[in-house]
């Protein structure tokens, strides 16, 4: 069956950029109530106010649980929250033999912990009241690594992990789990990132698009674009040759390796830093 988005709760990390804010604005248009968690409360509280419709906002910092908790209490005039979907995220590129410790540290805290600590902050409620859903974004490269992002991907192998052991745990208590891994999205985290040879460029909304309809109808995983879970499957059945060979075929195997830098220099000043 598919479930009336009107009147849900939804909970948005990241919600103030990118895919996070196409996320807010496609379900304040269906008629949710919609709270968005972002660092930049100021920026996250602009674009509720854009976004109208009785769009909320508050500061956030997923790595923190005690930001979590005020967070929640801030927002809690909106109702028990029936969707979260966990989007913040941060992609720092570069050679892992170059990468600052601290550097790794964050990627980690924001990818991965702030995942961990989001549904231990929502899910002793959706389980309590026996229904929920929450909707975790990874990436493409969660499933297949690619040069100069191990530790975004190792991040994001991680929360394909614990999103599979959650849904696990929660689904028999009426919490259903979703993980959504969308390829290189034109958004500022992907910022001078050439597409695969051959891949649509994916736009925020298009991802967005996705989330909604997981949502609707509850699925374990969901790429963007669609087709690229059969081929990438596919590919990994395959001999290790004749995946490496299908890489340079489409030219991904040294897609964020040739990221243009110049045009990135914004962005990555922004994610190492915080």
């Amino acid at each position: 069956m598919s479930r009336d988005i009107s009147g849900l709760v939804i909970v948005i990390t990241g919600g103030a950029r990118g895919i996070g804010r196409a996320t807010a604005a496609r379900f304040s248009r269906q008629g949710a109530r919609v709270a968005i968690g972002d660092r930049d409360a100021d920026l996250a509280r602009t674009v509720a106010d854009e976004l109208g419709n009785g769009v909320v906002a508050a500061s956030l910092d997923v790595t923190d649980p005690a930001s979590w908790a005020a967070f929640l209490e801030e927002i809690a005039p909106i109702g028990p929250i029936d969707v979260l979907v966990n989007n913040a995220g941060i992609m720092p590129l570069g050679s892992v033999l170059k990468e600052p410790d601290e550097v790794a540290r964050r990627i980690v805290d924001v990818n991965l912990h702030g995942v961990i600590f989001g549904t231990k902050a929502l899910a002793p409620g959706m389980v309590e009241r026996g229904r929920g859903h929450i909707v975790n974004v990874a990436s493409a490269v969660g499933r297949v690594a690619v040069a100069d992002g191990a530790t975004y991907s190792a991040s994001k192998f991680a929360v394909v992990g614990f999103s599979e052991a959650t849904r696990a745990e929660l689904e028999p208590q009426g919490v259903d789990v979703s993980v959504v891994l969308p390829a290189i999205v034109q958004t500022e985290l992907a910022a001078g990132v050439p597409a695969a040879r051959g891949m649509k460029p994916v736009t925020a909304d298009d991802v967005a698009k996705v989330i909604e309809s997981t949502v609707r109808k509850p699925r374990p995983e969901l790429w963007v674009p669609r087709w690229a879970q059969g081929m990438t499957k596919f590919g990994m059945a395959m001999p290790r040759v004749v995946q490496r060979g299908m890489a340079k075929a489409f030219r991904a195997d040294n897609v964020l390796a040739d990221a243009d830098q110049a045009a990135r220099a914004a962005y990555e000043k922004r994610a190492r830093e915080g």
